[in-house]
């Protein structure tokens, strides 16, 4: 068969299926329709609480790429007191807080010496050379790479407990 001939064909099939099914409705002119809205991602609500955080104390929560600063030691407690103005309950808080200090931007800032800042951003004592090291060894903790853990080997039974050994 040649091309010639294959042309014809698909002109007959195409002709003979045009017959066979029904007349579609004359097409409307496109418009622009609303769009659905997409899913949106949601976001991790310790996000939104650090946000919160981030307006009310913009001096001691800064937004990078501004580095972080070391908080005064009890910062966590005077932002609890402060939960109803900042509009966040205490639980919130306590993830911020601890999603805040957990990573090397955090521990970076932890030097001895460095200045630990209140809620108003003014300075409020120092970082001692014991918090600089845990902090240097919790970053270093975060860069070695993670070991599988090992799978637990099932307990022996005791001689003594064991019901199928006859009690001496």
């Amino acid at each position: 068969m040649g091309f010639e001939q294959l042309a014809e064909l698909k002109k007959q099939l195409a002709a003979k299926a045009k017959t066979e099914r029904p007349a579609k409705p004359q097409a409307k002119p496109r418009t622009a329709a609303p769009r659905k809205p997409e899913k949106e991602n949601p976001v991790d609500p310790v996000v939104l609480s650090i946000g919160r955080l981030q307006r009310h104390f913009p001096k001691t929560f800064p937004k990078n790429p501004a580095p972080k600063l070391p908080l005064k030691i009890g910062i966590h407690q005077e932002l609890l007191a402060k939960a109803k103005e900042i509009g966040l309950e205490e639980a919130a808080i306590t993830d911020a807080v601890k999603t805040w200090c957990r990573g090397t931007r955090y521990w970076a800032s932890i030097v001895e010496g460095a200045p630990r800042v209140d809620l108003e951003g003014n300075q409020a004592g120092e970082v001692t050379a014991r918090d600089a090291a845990q902090a240097r060894s919790l970053e270093a903790r975060r860069k070695q790479p993670r070991k599988p853990k090992p799978e637990a080997a099932p307990a022996a039974t005791p001689p003594e407990e064991n019901p199928a050994e006859p009690a001496a």
